[in-house]
């Protein structure tokens, strides 16, 4: 690296905090009318370390709901389940050049959505989760959540209530995904559980940890506890750099050169594998449905501290 991170990071986060602070481009993701409302001026870096220290500023502690972040989580849930011949078989691993709501999702022969970063593909595999009703279906979800922040995380039932009232593009995809027998049982369920997972509790730091526990293989960094196993977090780190930021990902890849997830709320996530965990959040919004500052934040992050996952100076 070009410098040590772990001595210089809180100044150079606290730099970019205050660089960014007045940045009050984009717009709060008016679509769910319940993410409108959020605070435009809210802003927090996050950074853990596999070691388990934490570097942060701003609201840190601010609650947000997850919605997009949990796409690669929820995946590596069902992974761990069904194994990779079976995902493949229902979900394939191809970036779109589409945005993530697209309807045009699905591959032409085979009928799988093109990846689970996507709406239509994270509709998918949510399917895939199973249990007697939605609630049985769900505790899964919420312990997995809890294995990766360390403690336990809650619904926003406002948000939830607000994403199922406006689904009409989620319940045309989950009606086409039924028709091609991508997904079985009740559309109407399953789209409950994507809606739930979407609208699930978390602050910055909880992000970081999430992001960190992929960058560490898979073990909690704070409780060192096993969340998954280390080919199940290669697989999702994969998925997150190939198709994690939709139809930028192809720019992503060459200007930051990291795995990372971004969500309709204003997180946004990044890993260094091996290394750390980044997590930005601010609700501004730019058409793509990424959080504007915390794209400015995580291109300097990795140009300062060459960051890529192609750098030869780690």
């Amino acid at each position: 690296m070009k410098e040590s991170i772990q001595d210089s990071i809180q100044s150079t986060i606290n730099e970019l905090y205050q660089k960014y602070l007045p940045c009050l481009e984009g717009y709060t993701a008016n679509y769910i009318p319940e993410l409108a409302h959020a605070d435009p001026h809210e802003f927090a870096i996050a950074i853990a370390m596999v070691d388990g220290s934490v570097f942060h500023i701003g609201s840190e502690l601010k609650n947000f709901t997850l919605q997009s972040v949990s796409k690669p989580f929820v995946y590596g849930l069902a992974l761990e389940a069904f194994g990779r011949p079976y995902m493949l078989s229902k979900v394939g691993v191809e970036p779109t050049g589409d945005a993530f709501n697209s309807i045009i999702e699905l591959e032409k022969q085979s009928h799988r959505p093109y990846n689970p970063m996507i709406n239509s593909g994270a509709i998918a595999v949510s399917s895939m989760i199973k249990g007697k009703n939605t609630a049985e279906r769900l505790d899964p979800i919420l312990k997995l959540f809890e294995n990766y922040v360390g403690h336990s995380v809650n619904i926003d039932d406002n948000v939830f209530q607000s994403e199922k009232k406006t689904a009409h593009r989620n319940r045309a995809i989950a009606n086409l995904l039924k028709h091609f027998q991508i997904i079985d049982g009740d559309i109407e369920e399953s789209l409950d559980l994507y809606f739930k997972q979407c609208s699930l509790l978390v602050n910055t730091l909880d992000l970081s940890f999430l992001a960190a526990t992929l960058a560490n293989g898979g073990i909690q960094p704070k409780t060192k506890k096993k969340v998954l196993n280390p080919e199940s977090a290669r697989d999702m780190l994969s998925l997150m750099f190939s198709c994690g930021m939709y139809d930028s990902a192809g720019e992503w890849a060459y200007s930051v050169g990291l795995p990372a997830k971004s969500g309709v709320s204003g997180g946004l996530i990044a890993v260094v594998p091996g290394k750390m965990g980044i997590a930005v959040y601010s609700p501004l919004i730019d058409e793509r449905g990424h959080s504007v500052r915390g794209v400015k934040v995580l291109k300097e992050l990795a140009h300062r501290y060459d960051l890529s996952v192609f750098s030869n100076s780690h």
